[in-house]
């Protein structure tokens, strides 16, 4: 049995735009939710270089090919910029997965804080144990791509998520970047909020101060869809550095109801953010009405969209897919298969009426009790 992606993502796009449509249908502002997610979520955006997008469902392994990868009883080390959202949970799920089933052991698995030069201190930690794989995101592209560089001249096969190091080439430096696509995530987040607030209002972004190509991704793809609604204005753009991205954002959101009292929407850049935000407009006590909307599908931000709150809905990314096709790739270099420069996987639009079904595909486990309590 070859192993590969199980459940084609076409499903659920299919179902993902019902459930929008439906939700959305007795609205009097003609968006045509269905065509719309149908289309960002079959064109992905390009690469950080221009890559052509290849989906993770395309990678495969054969039978054969999984068992001379186990014959070699390779080790390796995941070396993750942060590990404390749900986003970052579910990608090491993925990761562990497949690492498991290609019989490639972990030897170290390391969170920097987002802090870059923890990060460097952590590669260098991590190249003296030797191993033959190496899964990581940068915390930040400039400062670390030296110590990556020097893992690779070592003979360590670097997988990319999300971002490589500054300067570094495909194939040559790296095996391969795996990242979602953040510019559609960008894209439904904008087209959701359009949808929520009929078309018009005045909104505020909290974007990521960073120069991490998914987070810019996402911010892009949300200017590039809310630009053709003309009514809707955005008053304030505020970014978030981190590494307490939940309480700065909830002070930049403060600030931004304060300064703009008729606010009709917020976007935030993932979930994290997004709880901060939600501390901030449930303490001014915001109006119902208001609408944020987000990339990316923790327990807390869905949670509110379950209890019909302010969260109206999320471009999502799906960690345990990305995580699993990391770990995939890690056996395409074992093997010195040709691997595909850049990985993606769809967005995922998730809206209150298809939260459960999209839980799943996002976070590779069923919904939480909690999660599907709050639905009742």
């Amino acid at each position: 049995m070859n192993v590969e992606f199980c459940k084609p993502v076409r499903s659920l796009m299919v179902a993902a735009a019902l459930a929008l449509s439906a939700s959305y249908a007795p609205s009097a502002f003609a968006i045509d939710i269905d065509q719309q997610i149908k289309d960002i979520e079959s064109h992905p955006a390009k690469g950080p270089n221009g890559e052509e997008a290849t989906l993770a469902s395309d990678l495969k392994l054969s039978p054969e090919e999984i068992e001379k990868i186990k014959a070699k009883h390779a080790k390796a080390a995941i070396v993750m910029h942060y590990t404390a959202s749900d986003w970052a949970k579910a990608q090491m799920a993925g990761q562990k997965k497949a690492l498991e089933e290609l019989g490639i052991e972990i030897v170290a698995t390391t969170d920097a804080g987002y802090r870059a030069e923890q990060q460097v201190s952590d590669i260098e930690s991590v190249m003296a144990l030797k191993p033959d794989v190496m899964i990581t995101v940068p915390a930040e592209q400039s400062a670390t791509a030296a110590a990556y560089k020097k893992a690779a001249a070592a003979g360590i096969k670097i997988i990319f998520l999300d971002q490589t190091g500054a300067g570094m080439v495909a194939g040559k430096d790296y095996v391969s970047l795996v990242s979602s696509d953040n510019r559609g995530m960008g894209k439904v987040a904008a087209l959701l909020m359009a949808k929520a607030l009929n078309g018009k209002g005045d909104i505020g972004l909290i974007p990521h101060a960073s120069d991490l190509f998914a987070t810019k991704e996402r911010l892009v793809g949300f200017k590039e869809v809310i630009k053709d609604y003309p009514d809707i204005k955005v008053v304030q753009e505020t970014g978030v550095g981190g590494p307490d991205f939940s309480s700065e954002s909830e002070r930049v959101a403060s600030a931004m109801l304060t300064a703009h009292p008729s606010l009709n929407g917020i976007w935030a850049v993932w979930d994290v953010p997004t709880e901060g935000v939600l501390s901030a407009v449930r303490a001014a006590g915001a109006s119902k009405d208001l609408v944020i909307t987000t990339c990316d599908l923790g327990v807390n931000i869905s949670i509110d969209m379950a209890k019909k709150g302010y969260v109206k809905g999320t471009g999502s990314q799906r960690p345990y897919g990305a995580g699993y096709a990391e770990g995939i790739l890690a056996g395409y270099a074992l093997l010195g298969k040709d691997a595909p420069p850049y990985v993606v996987l769809p967005a995922l639009a998730v809206t209150r009426d298809n939260l459960v079904e999209a839980w799943p595909q996002s976070n590779g486990d069923q919904a939480p009790k909690i999660l599907t309590d709050a639905m009742n």
